[in-house]
């Protein structure tokens, strides 16, 4: 789809851009869901799990933010946010049917969470995703999903 799509580790230099995406792509969510998003917890946020943080270019310029933590049993997507004007093109989706095409070739699950308040839900189930739990803000799913 996208030729010009490739990831970049974050680091210490990147913290501005990934504050900025944080508060554009999910503070409305925490809002409605009475969450916290003063700017300490949002960079708590961003730092959670940093050492597997990976910025999403396009174009050579930055569009988001991939956070993916890969084990032997599975494909955890820690956090997965894309620039709200680029939203709805195609890309999310892109990036989420090629770590579902690894996993598969590998014979692992693929799992995340989205806030109850996050339409992104919509997208993780009609790419074959599963709610198999879920707890007063958030629904855990899976790929393949699984019957609860």
């Amino acid at each position: 789809m996208e030729p010009d799509l490739y990831y970049q580790k974050a680091d210490e230099k990147d913290i501005d851009f990934l504050l900025d995406l944080r508060m554009k792509t999910m503070n409305p969510h925490y809002t409605e869901s009475n969450l916290p998003t003063d700017r300490e917890t949002t960079l708590q946020r961003i730092l959670y799990r940093f050492d597997k943080a990976h910025i999403i270019f396009l174009h050579h310029q930055p569009v988001g933010l991939l956070k993916i933590n890969r084990t032997d049993e599975k494909t955890e997507v820690l956090q997965l946010q894309i620039l709200p004007d680029l939203q709805g093109r195609g890309l999310g989706k892109k990036i989420l049917k090629d770590i579902l095409d690894e996993a598969s070739v590998s014979g692992k699950t693929v799992t995340l969470s989205v806030l109850k308040t996050n339409k992104a839900q919509h997208l993780y189930s009609r790419l074959g995703f599963r709610i198999v739990g879920e707890d007063q803000y958030s629904y855990f799913m899976e790929f393949p999903g699984k019957d609860i």
